[in-house]
């Protein structure tokens, strides 16, 4: 647990968060232009979250009793360095609480989890059209991976494939 600048608290989230991180989800995907996306619910995050086997992880900023900013990260695996790494699936920061640094803050606490545990990498993707994100990533010593293209199969095409 962190205290920041202006009394708000960086920790791991708890059960009773999920509400506000999926209302934060929900914020990034109407940001991303992909308002109607958001399939899941706030069940099957608290199951992923903190289920028997959690497979997802999460960091939450707290301001005067509200989730206004979180972090939700996985482990991935490098087969060439041997060791896991982080894969940041989602950053958001509410409207309401953006330039207080809490964005900065959830990018230092998950770089500290990857050099306290020994994890080489700290991955995300963005949107090349999110400049103000890209920005920031930059500033904090991020580099595109331009070379690499994302690739999806899901849907019907998923099915396919498993069928086939």
């Amino acid at each position: 647990m962190q205290t920041l600048a202006d009394g708000a608290i960086l920790r791991r989230a708890l059960p009773s968060d999920v509400p506000g991180i999926f209302a934060r989800i929900v914020d990034l995907a109407v940001y991303e232009r992909e308002p109607d996306a958001v399939t899941g619910t706030p069940e099957m995050l608290e199951a992923a979250l903190f289920g028997e086997k959690p497979t997802v992880y999460a960091h939450v900023v707290e301001h005067e009793g509200e989730v206004a900013a979180i972090a939700i990260w996985f482990l991935n695996y490098s087969t060439w360095t041997g060791r896991n790494g982080i894969y940041l699936e989602d950053l958001i920061v509410k409207e309401t609480h953006r330039g207080r640094g809490y964005g900065l803050a959830l990018m230092r606490a998950l770089a500290r989890e990857c050099v306290e545990n020994g994890y080489t990498r700290f991955e995300w993707s963005v949107l090349d059209w999110n400049e103000p994100s890209i920005r920031f990533y930059r500033q904090i010593g991020a580099i595109g991976m331009d070379a690499w293209t994302v690739q999806r199969v899901d849907g019907d095409a998923l099915a396919a494939l498993a069928a086939g």
